[in-house]
């Protein structure tokens, strides 16, 4: 078709078919999704996302040049077979310039600016960072907060731009106390509030360093019933440190005491070296001493793992038990409690 060459065309050809129930479910074209994992999918060096009619492709190779011709493949794929993308954004992850690791517009005028996912929209910025604002592989934990976030007090740390407190706010959430190192990014998640029609309280949005957060909840003694840790890989402040190759049981243990008991931690580990079978050992590790209890697992949608008929590559790391390598883990938290003069540490549940 048009010159393509027919390896790679193929691939794509067969990734948009897997798809296709996605793009009949939407024919306003509002939603997002992920078009091509490369990585499983067959071209290593390319990721393709749809965000409502803007396609965002990501250039991963090692050195960018080698990934100019996937891309250029790829570019041509999507004008030629959605007709309705109405812009391109290219995202080089080892770009020379910040502009080009965030994004340049290659095709159109102008990109979206905002999606809808199960009823809910969410405001996106595809070219303020090198992610694209909303993260795709969470979706279905999104919905998982949607049908069961109500009534409950909600702290969602390491935000990023809030779509997993603005899925809390949609399921009826008591409170959502967003927070995040970056004031820029919770400014997204506020205009996902005005999009969805949800009161802005500025004291729910938290521009702190998660240390300091956690450390300051620690003295309010009031708990939260729901507890979001969606850490980056490596981070390291004058505060502290956070290390997911290293030990997430430490972050999570920071957290259990701001945990209502009875109440849950959704525990999100995405580093790719740290195998299913090892994040699985780390919260069993927890849960051995009883007031942990690993309750579900939340698998990340096949759109954004690849189809059991498109994915023709190995993981790095076997992610089993977890489909995928974010890999997340909804954590039951219970506290001990001493009754009269005894020492009675059995668990409590909450009255909530």
């Amino acid at each position: 078709m048009h010159g393509i060459p027919n390896d790679l065309e193929t691939t794509l050809s067969l990734a948009l078919a897997a798809r296709q129930p996605l793009i009949d479910a939407d024919p306003k074209h509002e939603s997002c999704f992920r078009l091509l994992n490369g990585f499983y999918e067959g071209c290593r060096e390319l990721a393709i996302d749809i965000y409502a009619q803007t396609a965002v492709i990501h250039n991963y190779a090692k050195f960018p040049a080698d990934g100019d011709r996937a891309v250029s493949i790829a570019r041509q794929f999507i004008m030629i077979n959605l007709p309705w993308i109405q812009a391109i954004v290219l995202k080089v992850r080892k770009g020379e310039s910040p502009e080009a690791k965030n994004g340049i517009l290659v095709y159109g005028e102008k990109v979206n600016t905002s999606v809808r996912e199960h009823g809910v929209r969410y405001s996106i910025d595809l070219m303020m960072n090198r992610d694209a604002s909303l993260y795709l592989d969470t979706r279905n934990l999104r919905e998982w907060l949607i049908d069961n976030a109500k009534g409950k007090r909600v702290l969602n740390t390491f935000a990023y731009t809030g779509s997993l407190g603005v899925a809390a706010m949609a399921g009826g959430a008591e409170q959502v106390i967003q927070t995040d190192l970056s004031k820029k990014f919770l400014n997204v998640a506020k205009t996902s509030y005005t999009l969805n029609g949800y009161p802005i309280n500025k004291k729910e949005f938290i521009a702190q360093d998660f240390f300091s957060v956690v450390k300051q909840y620690n003295k309010d003694g009031h708990p939260f019933d729901l507890i979001i840790l969606d850490p980056p890989f490596f981070s390291k402040t004058g505060k502290g440190k956070v290390d997911l190759a290293e030990d997430i049981g430490r972050l999570i243990n920071r957290l259990r005491p701001l945990v209502a008991n009875g109440g849950q931690i959704i525990a999100i580990n995405n580093a790719l070296f740290v195998s299913g079978q090892e994040y699985k050992q780390q919260l069993e590790d927890l849960a051995g001493h009883r007031f942990v209890r690993i309750v579900e697992q939340i698998d990340v949608p096949f759109d954004f793992t690849g189809y059991e008929d498109t994915i023709v590559d190995e993981p790095v790391t076997d992610p089993r038990p977890f489909n995928h390598s974010t890999k997340i883990a909804v954590l039951e938290i219970w506290h001990k409690r001493k009754v009269g003069r005894g020492r009675d540490t059995s668990m409590v549940r909450s009255k909530k």
